[in-house]
C-alpha cells in the first residue's frame, strides 16, 4: 500500500513539472492551431506568407525550379513552417499583451521581432560593432609591437606574449563573427559555431591569464600549463557538437572559466606595481557585471533589445579599455627588459 502512494506521489509530481515545462508559447493551442492552419493555407489572418506562396506549405528545395523559392529568400534558411511560427507567434504575443500577460518563450526562444530577415537585429548590430574594435585593438597593438617599440638583437619583440595577443584577437574576431551570424539567424549550425567559438575564446583568455599572471616564459613549462586547459575546453566543445547541444550547460561552462580568469586578473591587479592596473581593474569590475547580464534573462523590450543585446552593448567599451591595457603591457614589459638587459 505504501509502494501504491509512493508511486501515485511520484506520479503526481511528474504531472506537475511537465506542466511547469509545458508553459511556454509552442504548447500553447491557440498559437499551434495558428501554425496548422498557416501551414495548411500559408496565411495568417490577412496576411498571407511569400514563403508559403513558392512552396505550398513546406520548402520544396527537391522540386521543379517554378516552385523553388529564389536563393535571396533562401540563404537565411526562412521557410514556410518557421515563417507561420513567427508570424503566429507575433500575433499570440499581441492578444497576450492585450490581456495583460508577459511574454513567454516560444520553441526555447524569445519572442524577437525580425528586421530584413534578421532574428535579434540588436545583437547583431552590437556583434558587429564589437568586432570592429576587436580588430582596432589588434591592429593598434600590431602597429605597436612591430613598428614604435624596439627589437631584441635577434630581431623579436622584447615584449614575451606577442604571439599569445596575436592568437588572442583572432580567436576573439571568430567568435564575434559568429555571433553575428547566429543572432542573424539561429539554425543549428550557426548556434553550434557561435558556442564553439565562444567557449574557445574564453577557455584560451583563462590560459593567457595564467601564463600572463604567473609570468610564464619557458616553452616547456607553457605546454605543461597548456594542456589540461585546451584538453578540457577541446572535451566541452566535442560535447556540444556531438553529443548534446546543451545551451546551459555552455553557460555554465563559460561563466565558471570567466569568473576564474578575472579572479587571477583580480589577484594580480592588487599585488602588482603595474602602472596601468586601474585599467584591468575596470575591465575586471564591468566585466562581472557584464556576466550577471549574461546571467540574468528576460525578455526582450519592444521586442528587440534583451539581456544579450545588452551583454553585447557591455563589452564595447570594456574592449576598448582592454587593448589598452594590453597596450600598456607590452610598453611596460619591454622597458623592464630592455633595463634588464643594460
Amino acid at each position: 500500500m505504501e509502494k501504491c502512494r509512493l508511486l501515485l506521489f511520484l506520479a503526481a509530481i511528474s504531472s506537475i513539472l511537465r506542466l511547469i515545462y509545458a508553459c511556454s508559447g509552442d504548447t500553447d493551442p491557440i498559437y499551434k492551431a495558428c501554425v496548422g492552419h498557416c501551414k495548411e493555407t500559408g496565411c495568417v489572418g490577412e496576411k498571407c506568407l511569400q514563403h508559403c506562396n513558392f512552396s505550398s506549405g513546406e520548402n520544396r528545395i527537391d522540386g521543379p525550379w517554378y516552385l523553388q523559392e529564389p536563393l535571396y529568400l533562401r540563404w537565411k534558411q526562412w521557410d514556410c513552417l518557421s515563417d507561420c511560427q513567427y508570424h503566429c507567434m507575433l500575433t499570440r504575443e499581441e492578444e497576450r499583451q492585450k490581456l495583460g500577460l508577459k511574454p513567454i518563450k516560444y520553441h526555447g526562444k524569445w519572442p524577437f521581432r525580425r528586421v530584413y530577415g534578421i532574428q535579434e537585429p540588436v545583437s547583431v548590430a552590437f556583434s558587429a560593432l564589437n568586432l570592429a574594435i576587436q580588430f582596432h585593438g589588434w591592429v593598434s597593438f600590431f602597429i605597436l609591437v612591430n613598428y614604435k617599440l624596439p627589437f631584441s638583437p635577434n630581431k623579436k619583440p622584447y615584449y614575451e606574449y606577442t604571439g599569445l595577443w596575436h592568437i588572442y584577437a583572432i580567436l576573439s574576431m571568430n567568435a564575434w563573427i559568429w555571433s553575428a551570424v547566429s543572432h542573424s539567424r539561429d539554425v543549428e549550425l550557426s548556434e553550434k559555431l557561435d558556442h564553439s567559438s565562444t567557449a574557445a575564446l574564453i577557455g584560451y583568455s583563462l590560459l593567457l591569464a595564467i601564463l600572463r599572471v604567473f609570468n610564464v616564459r619557458d616553452e616547456a613549462s607553457r605546454v605543461m600549463v597548456a594542456a589540461p586547459v585546451v584538453a578540457f575546453v577541446t572535451t566541452h566543445i566535442l560535447h556540444l557538437n556531438f553529443y548534446q547541444l546543451d545551451h546551459g550547460l555552455n553557460i555554465k561552462v563559460c561563466v565558471a572559466m570567466t569568473m576564474l580568469q578575472f579572479i587571477l586578473w583580480a589577484v594580480w591587479a592588487g599585488f602588482t606595481r603595474h602602472p596601468s592596473r586601474w585599467k584591468l581593474c575596470l575591465v575586471v569590475a564591468g566585466g562581472i557585471l557584464s556576466t550577471l547580464l549574461k546571467i540574468y534573462d528576460f525578455p526582450p523590450y519592444m521586442g528587440y533589445v534583451d539581456a544579450d543585446a545588452l551583454w553585447h552593448a557591455f563589452s564595447l567599451p570594456l574592449t576598448y579599455l582592454w587593448w589598452s591595457f594590453v597596450r600598456d603591457d607590452s610598453e611596460f614589459g619591454t622597458t623592464t627588459l630592455i633595463k634588464k638587459a643594460k
